[in-house]
């Protein structure tokens, strides 16, 4: 095992960071831990690296509805070694990856050294790509990726640009260099427009303020000026794309940090035949989620390394208050060990 997986008092223990309650408060910090028993169709995973996503965020902070008892630790991806496994799906020496469903929320997650989780949640490691590259796709970039696909499945046509709100997230960057790769024009709309040369290297053609997006009026039915979208905002920014979409495009929506409602009208739906797709990535079908791993390792492979900044677990509290912040731009990635 890794130097920093070691033994104390007969027990094996491993390092991971640990939010705790404390009269209130939710304080994170790196403690040792007790390597759990393999139980039944559970994998035992040497954790390499992770990935900070929003909900993470929330995970270390106490926000209501996302972790189901403290002490807790977050971290909702997972790329590692199989340790023991009790699947025949996965052997021990197997390099896997996970994201979602109840990891980082029920279940102990990547912010560990070691996870113990579900054999269902897991895909062996694709060709083509390190578990590095996975971690700076994680969760977010998985999430674009089925947003493109609703996209693509759709059979868009190019004629018109795609537009991508929140573009400087982890979840809007990623699509944004997805939908460029694929010969999209993509319009990034963010609130950091000082941001605009990221933007660009990322495959953006026009970058859009947020503020001067949204000065005008919401209408019930707008200049269709876009093919289809990418909305990881929510609230009205949403009823605003929606209302500026071209016939039978598709807005795939995955987001509300703009806020949980938004008042639109049927006129897109009913007049442009335009489609609101629903994006849940976490509990997307194990075999959806290996299918756009595929993907991801070949046709839509993009190079995500120069977007992604690389942490320990002893910096993880910086990076939390950041993204809470609306701070976060491109993906951060967790590794373990050396």
């Amino acid at each position: 095992m890794q130097k920093n997986i070691y033994q104390k008092n007969n027990k094996m223990k491993y390092n991971a960071y640990l939010v705790e309650e404390d009269n209130g408060k939710y304080i994170g910090s790196v403690k040792q831990l007790d390597i759990p028993t393999l139980e039944k169709n559970r994998v035992l995973i040497r954790v390499k690296y992770s990935s900070l996503n929003y909900k993470d965020a929330l995970a270390a902070t106490g926000a209501k509805g996302v972790v189901r008892s403290y002490p807790f630790v977050p971290g909702v991806d997972i790329a590692g070694e199989v340790i023991e496994s009790d699947s025949s799906n996965f052997l021990p020496g197997e390099e896997v990856i996970a994201t979602g469903y109840k990891i980082g929320m029920a279940e102990f997650g990547g912010f560990g050294e070691i996870a113990h989780i579900p054999a269902d949640w897991i895909v062996k490691l694709p060709e083509n790509l390190s578990l590095f590259d996975t971690m700076c796709h994680g969760t977010a970039g998985i999430t674009a990726a089925e947003c493109v696909n609703k996209i693509i499945n759709a059979q868009i046509s190019n004629d018109l640009p795609v537009l991508v709100s929140g573009a400087t997230g982890g979840v809007g960057s990623v699509a944004v260099g997805l939908l460029s790769n694929l010969d999209f024009e993509v319009h990034a709309i963010t609130g950091k427009p000082e941001e605009s040369e990221i933007l660009t290297k990322m495959g953006a053609s026009k970058i859009i303020a947020r503020n001067d997006y949204m000065s005008e009026p919401l209408k019930p039915l707008d200049k269709a000026s876009y093919s289809s979208a990418v909305d990881t905002v929510g609230g009205e920014m949403l009823a605003k794309i929606i209302s500026m979409i071209s016939n039978n495009g598709v807005v795939s929506c995955c987001g509300n940090v703009g806020g949980a409602m938004f008042t639109s009208s049927v006129f897109p739906f009913i007049l442009r035949g335009v489609q609101l797709s629903g994006v849940d990535s976490a509990e997307s079908p194990i075999r959806l989620k290996k299918d756009l791993w595929d993907l991801l390792s070949n046709e839509w492979f993009i190079d995500l390394s120069n977007q992604t900044k690389t942490i320990s677990i002893n910096e993880i509290d910086d990076e939390i208050k950041k993204i809470l912040k609306g701070g976060q731009i491109g993906r951060v990635v967790i590794k373990h060990g050396d």
